[in-house]
């Protein structure tokens, strides 16, 4: 009997649980990985994620290889293939990952154990990482997630047995082949050596001062670990990258520095799956707010020139549009910058959460959903459950970039305007701009301490007037961390309430 072994988000041989439960059966395996037209539609893809995913097929083809395997790449939809593969090979099984993506590839997962259940084909799933589907009780999710990071990592299986014949695409598909555009000149690249390349440089030196380091844009580049993508896309196993961090920490000649720096990336690992269970336990939170009550707190089509301003790095806050400009170019910002961009967007600018959530996405090559669309709503007041984080452009300018150096490398209009002038530019008189330059770039949309005082005042006369306690508690319950008290602050009848422990800093891992 032949198995399926379907790839998703888990483009590695190592840590592998159901390539090595198919291998260990003695029977010939496929491989198998569909590209999914219809999934490259959707609005929250596009095609530095693609590249990414292009990337890492090669290299979990050549990991196969060694085992005297090869990956099976079929374009079209899952069922087809599985359809094809019946008739040809007489398929009995598919193993693979659990997957807790948008709702589209929820509904494609739930359609295929509809079609195997229907044709006699065994289906068997594995856990991903700490995220545990169909949860009963939040209170049991903390201990799970730390059984299944302790436990043993599985090795790549040394021969896989390799059906006749092959049935294989060119997966090296441009971008426009999938209706996407190659707009990302230095997106990060994928495959399981690059990951763990990354792994090993952080590990060894690039992680002392993580936690200091990760803030201000222009050392969060190195001093990230920068293996976001290869967590979301699977080249690398989460778990492994967990306990080597932890026995790198735990190593008597290390440091005190550094075992404090690996101690905070190991957090981030846990609030990681952390944001991942939100939307396994609630897929509604892709379209809807996390507080249901709080997504009536703006209706009506957002301001079309604000949106495609903040879209195109021209709010007219040097840092802010230096942030996205830098993610336009390269995929990837910090979490700190990401928090920004979203916060200005739906306080400052007012903007409705989904259509900046959607075009973050869209720029991310790490896009990970249930990260994200759980951090776009906290970021944007709608959880009910966290205290508001209004940033002021010019302030975290000054903290995070106060020499402008990031702010001179993305905005070459500010090229030459002194550190002192060139994070407020628009208070520059004209013989000021005449003489350092700046009068190319643009004013600022609005004033930004006005925006931020009338949002401020909007969301809480919204909560006092149209937020009950019930659906706080229900999000609390649903949805909050289980580590430590729960706070609430006074003056508002149904909170907000902060999970504990919980940060700017500590929030997404990155």
């Amino acid at each position: 009997m032949t198995t399926v072994v379907w790839f998703k988000r888990d483009l590695r041989t190592h840590d592998h649980a159901p390539l090595v439960a198919a291998a260990a059966l003695g029977e010939p395996v496929i491989p198998l990985y569909v590209i999914e037209d219809d999934y490259w539609q959707l609005p929250d893809t596009s095609g530095r994620q693609w590249q990414f995913i292009r990337d890492s097929l090669t290299d979990l083809d050549r990991q196969l290889r060694a085992a005297g395997s090869q990956l099976w790449v079929v374009r079209g939809s899952v069922i087809g293939a599985l359809k094809q593969l019946r008739a040809s090979h007489g398929i009995g099984r598919i193993f693979c990952h659990q997957e807790t993506g948008g709702q589209w590839t929820f509904d494609r997962d739930k359609s295929v154990i509809q079609w195997c259940a229907e044709n006699g084909v065994e289906f068997q799933e594995w856990r991903q990482f700490g995220v545990v589907r169909r949860l009963a009780d939040r209170d049991l999710w903390d201990n799970a997630w730390t059984d299944l990071m302790r436990g043993s990592t599985l090795a790549a299986p040394e021969r896989i047995l390799a059906p006749e014949g092959a049935s294989t695409v060119d997966w090296q598909l441009a971008p426009q082949t999938l209706g996407l555009a190659d707009d990302c000149p230095d997106r990060q690249a994928g495959g399981s050596a690059r990951g763990e390349k990354l792994l090993s440089s952080f590990l060894d030196r690039r992680c002392v001062g993580y936690q200091y380091n990760i803030s201000s844009p222009n050392t969060a580049f190195r001093a990230c670990s920068r293996l976001s993508p290869h967590i979301a896309y699977g080249t690398v196993s989460l778990r492994e990258i967990y306990q080597q961090a932890k026995a790198a920490g735990q190593h008597r000649n290390t440091l005190p520095r550094k075992k404090k720096s690996l101690t905070s990336f190991r957090s981030r690992l846990h609030w990681h799956c952390h944001f991942i269970q939100k939307l396994e336990d609630e897929p509604e939170l892709e379209f809807r707010a996390m507080h249901r009550e709080m997504e009536a707190l703006k209706t009506g089509p957002n301001n079309s020139e604000r949106l495609q301003r903040w879209q195109e790095g021209q709010t007219g806050w040097p840092l802010v549009d230096a942030s996205m400009r830098a993610l336009n170019h390269t995929g990837w910002i910090n979490f700190r910058m990401r928090a920004m961009l979203m916060a200005v967007a739906s306080y400052q600018l007012w903007l409705h959460w989904r259509d900046p959530a959607l075009h973050l996405a869209r720029l991310f090559t790490d896009f990970e959903p249930g990260i994200h669309y759980s951090q776009t709503q906290m970021q944007s007041g709608l959880t009910g459950i966290n205290a508001l984080r209004i940033y002021n452009p010019v302030l975290q300018s000054q903290k995070l970039d106060p020499d402008g150096e990031f702010i001179r490398r993305w905005i070459p209009e500010l090229a030459g305007v002194p550190r002192e002038m060139i994070h407020a530019p628009w208070l520059m008189t004209q013989p000021q701009k005449a003489r350092y330059g700046g009068n190319t770039y643009i004013a600022p949309v609005c004033d930004h301490e006005q925006a931020a005082r009338v949002a401020r005042k909007a969301v809480g006369d919204f909560r006092k007037r149209s937020v009950s306690r019930a659906e706080t508690d229900r999000v609390l319950k649903r949805h909050g961390s289980r580590k430590g008290p729960v706070q609430k602050r006074p003056g508002l009848p149904s909170g907000p309430r902060k999970e504990d422990g919980q940060s700017d800093q500590l929030s997404l891992f990155d």
